[in-house]
């Protein structure tokens, strides 16, 4: 019986052992994070993206990001959770180190530094990210939709830039 179990073991073993090291080549999630000014539900000429803002002068304070997997047939369930920050252009980017292979991932706003740009941005507040490497993309880098805020009320200027965006009525 205690060799059975310690057969068992030397079997077992090697494979835990490499079930739970990290991947070889982690993913790289790249994605932008912007300020709607205009307050149109979309991208303009006149949006802006969240870089670090100088406070005492310290580049500290920056938007805020999450990536988050769930388990796909319990969507309350958060499996994965790892925040991180905006660069000096509004960028981000993370180091996922596990295949998500059979969870649902999304990168999430979570804070601004911006007080006149805080609220999440219906719609736009998060965007979806493949995380396995079983799905056809050669690659290690997920690129990941922009995601951003809106301003409490739009810019002067908005009114001429959203003119730009509606449709012209063709006359026959």
């Amino acid at each position: 019986m205690a060799k059975t179990v310690l057969l068992i073991a030397l079997c077992l073993l090697p494979a835990l052992a490499v079930a739970s090291r990290p991947m070889k080549n982690p993913f790289i999630v790249e994605g932008k994070v912007y300020c709607d000014t205009c307050r149109a539900g979309f991208e303009t000429s006149a949006t802006t993206y969240i870089p670090v803002y100088v406070n005492g002068g310290y580049y500290n304070i920056s938007a805020r990001i999450r990536i988050e997997c769930v388990d796909r047939n319990a969507p309350s369930k958060v499996l994965f959770r790892k925040e991180t920050t905006t660069d000096s252009e509004g960028c981000y980017s993370m180091l996922v180190a596990e295949d998500h292979g059979n969870q649902i991932c999304d990168a999430v706003v979570v804070s601004s530094p911006q007080q006149n740009c805080a609220k999440a941005a219906p719609g736009r507040d998060r965007a979806r990210v493949i995380l396995t490497g079983y799905n056809g993309i050669a690659s290690e880098k997920r690129f990941v939709n922009n995601i951003g805020f809106e301003m409490d009320e739009p810019l002067a200027l908005c009114s001429n830039v959203l003119k730009q965006y509606q449709e012209t009525e063709y006359e026959n």
